[in-house]
């Protein structure tokens, strides 16, 4: 049966695919769609992460961290950079600790 995907999959899926007596077809992106794609793919990964059972949640994170390092190499972005704004945006505005939910302002 045939069924498009059109999206970014991991380097090995194709092997994979083939390993099991499949056929696929798959096309390198220019630098822009790939970077394009990795964003596509933050948003999917995240929400397969906040859908996750509490069994499932370690792997779905491992593959949201995933997509944020290569995002990061395909941006040339040092992760201590992240981590150094992260602390920043922590400092400044606090982290989620507290577990306060906003319910309305005036």
């Amino acid at each position: 049966m045939h069924q498009e995907y059109n999206k970014l999959v991991r380097d090995r899926i194709p092997e994979i695919i083939h390993q099991a007596g499949r056929e696929c077809k798959v096309q390198v992106m220019t630098e822009a769609a790939y970077h394009q794609a990795l964003r596509d793919k933050l948003i999917e990964e995240a929400q397969e992460a906040a859908e996750a059972t509490a069994q499932d949640l370690v792997k779905e994170l491992a593959d949201l961290y995933e997509v944020i390092d290569s995002l990061c190499a395909a941006c040339q972005i040092e992760r201590s950079s992240i981590l150094a704004e992260q602390e920043k945006r922590r400092s400044e505005r606090g982290g989620f600790d507290q577990r306060f939910r906003l319910l309305w302002t005036q």
